[in-house]
This record gives structure tokens, C-alpha cells and sequence, in this order.
């Protein structure tokens, strides 16, 4: 102990440290540009994949209304197989998993096997290393009991992982949207009011929000390929809907499917939803404001108020001290 406080306080060591982390910061200063990703292209490459599974989805449609015999002749994967063969798309219902991937952005069945197989796979992954851990390893410094509930807690976290890390994602993806959506929306109101139908205007809302939030250019894309390729338009919106899972988004879509059906005036009903989307955002940032005194107290309690005392009574307590000498 006595020989790192000492390396610590070297100063030739803390020179070298602060020469390394200087080094570093400057390669990560040059290399960050050639590490950069383009999210948008991404996400849009992503919009033409799924546009392409839906002209094939339509292909093998008419196939098998011509050859009722036809069979997917695609390979089979090793993860789909295990899953298969285990029933885990019955036992973890598939279709519930399948939307909260969507939600977070996950799409299609590559997805959905894959979180699956995390789910049945982790829990064992991360009790054994935690076994490991603390009887190989003797980690925590705990009794017999005390491994074996470690052991089982770890079991039960790998269980739980997954199902944390896509509850976060939809929380994230969702707070961007949110975000965006009330300029999406004064957007779309611009173009249906300028004559545009509702695909362009999809499109051209999609182009101009697609640098501050890919997600929701993603969203407006896959509505477009969508609109072009299936045969009710209504099931676009739907998707829409269920894709980002907000409420502000299931009254335009609402309003978009009333007025497809009846005819009803489309503007109107964007710059209501519009406004109440805005206040709705304003009444977010209000409540976190609202909330951030009551998280500052343990801080203050903590870390303020101690400094305070001591600069405050320290010049007293150093006095009394002097005057007992």
C-alpha cells in the first residue's frame, strides 16, 4: 500500500500520467473523424431493406397462391434452430418480444432469435462466471451460503438482462422521438397545407429531421415503403403507431386513418396535435425541473454542507487550538 501511495505521489509519475492521457486524448482527437458513423445512411439503408422484405414478402405471396406447394428452401441458422427446437418462441411469447424490439428499433426475425437465445443463455453465462468468481477466485470473501446466493443471483440478473438492455433502448429511441415530434408535425402540416399528399410529405419531413433525429426519419421512411407496398394504407399507420409506441403519435395516426376513411380535413387536426404535442414536451422539462431539488439535497447534505462547516468554524477551531498552547 504504502508503495503505490508513494508511485502516486512521485512526481515523475504523475508527469508521465498526465504525458500518457495527453497522448491519448490527441490520437483520439485525430482517429475519432475515421470512427465516425453515419446514422442516418444507416437507418436509411435499413428503410430499403425493409421496403425490399416487403416487395419479397408480396413476390412469395403470389408464389404461393400459384404453387400452394412452394416451401422456403433458405438455410436455417444455428441460433433459429435452437430456438425452434426449444419452443422458446411459445414459451417467451414471440409476439410480445417481437414488438419491444421493433420499439427499440430491432426489426425483423434475426432479432427476435437472437433475444431468445440471450434470454435462455445468460442466466447460465453469467452464474458460472460469478461461480467462478467467488469459489475459484475466492471474490466478496463470503461463506458457502454466500456463494451459492451470489451464484443464484447472477442466474436470476443474466435472466433479467436482456429485457433491461431493450427497456432502456424503446426509453431512449422514445425520449428522441419525443422530442422531434412536435417539429416533425408543424412540418407536415407545411406540406399537407401546401398540397402535398401524404407519402411526399412523409418523405420530404423525413429529409429535414433526418440529421437531428434519425430515428423518426427512420420511422417516416418505413411509413413511405410501407404506404407503396401494402395493400391497406390503414396498416401503415398502425404500424407507425405500435413502431414508436407514443401516444402523441397514435392521435395523429388516428387522425391520419379518420381521415383517409372519411374525408375529414387533415390540417386542422396536425396543428391541433401540434400544439398539444409542444405543451406536452414543455410539460416534460417542467416536471424535471420540478424534480431536481429534492435529487440535489443528498448531494448538498453530502458534499456542500461539510465544506461549508469546515470553512466557516475551521478559522475558529484553529484559534481555540492556539489558545490552548
Amino acid at each position: 500500500m504504502d508503495g503505490i501511495i508513494n508511485a502516486i505521489t512521485d512526481r515523475d509519475f504523475q508527469i508521465a500520467l498526465l504525458v500518457s492521457v495527453a497522448a491519448v486524448a490527441a490520437l483520439f482527437t485525430v482517429l475519432e473523424p475515421l470512427l465516425y458513423k453515419d446514422k442516418l445512411g444507416e437507418r436509411m439503408k435499413t428503410v430499403g431493406a425493409h421496403r425490399d422484405a416487403l416487395r419479397q414478402k408480396q413476390r412469395d405471396a403470389l408464389a404461393r397462391k400459384s404453387n400452394p406447394t412452394l416451401r422456403n428452401a433458405t438455410p436455417q441458422g444455428a441460433i433459429k434452430e435452437v430456438v425452434e427446437s426449444l419452443k422458446l418462441l411459445e414459451i417467451f411469447d414471440a409476439e410480445a418480444a417481437r414488438k419491444k424490439l421493433m420499439m427499440a428499433g430491432f426489426r425483423g426475425q434475426g432479432p427476435v432469435f437472437t433475444f431468445m437465445t440471450a434470454r435462455l443463455g445468460l442466466p447460465f453465462v453469467v452464474a458460472i462466471l460469478i461461480g467462478v468468481y467467488v469459489y475459484f477466485l475466492d471474490g466478496f470473501d463470503l461463506d458457502s451460503l454466500g456463494r451459492l446466493l451470489a451464484t443464484l443471483g447472477g442466474f436470476l440478473a443474466g435472466f433479467y438482462l436482456p429485457n433491461i438492455y431493450i427497456t432502456n433502448a424503446v426509453q431512449k429511441r422514445q425520449q428522441k422521438v419525443q422530442m422531434n415530434w412536435p417539429d416533425a408535425l408543424d412540418l407536415m402540416l407545411i406540406c399537407v397545407e401546401s398540397g402535398m399528399s401524404i407519402e411526399a410529405a412523409f418523405q420530404k419531413v423525413g429529409d429535414e429531421v433526418g440529421g437531428g433525429c434519425p430515428e423518426l426519419a427512420e420511422e417516416f421512411g418505413l411509413t413511405v415503403a410501407e404506404l407503396s407496398y401494402l395493400q391497406e394504407r390503414k396498416q401503415a399507420y398502425i404500424n407507425l403507431a405500435e413502431r414508436t409506441g407514443l401516444d402523441s403519435v397514435k392521435g395523429v395516426v388516428t387522425a391520419l386513418i379518420q381521415s383517409e376513411k372519411y374525408g375529414t380535413p387533415l390540417g386542422q387536426s396536425l396543428r391541433v396535435m401540434a400544439t398539444e404535442s409542444r405543451d406536452l414536451r414543455m410539460q416534460e422539462a417542467e416536471k424535471k425541473a420540478a424534480a431536481l431539488p429534492p435529487k440535489l439535497t443528498v448531494p448538498m447534505i453530502g458534499f456542500f454542507l461539510p465544506v461549508l462547516f469546515a470553512v466557516i468554524l475551521g478559522p475558529a477551531i484553529l484559534q481555540v487550538m492556539n489558545l490552548d498552547k
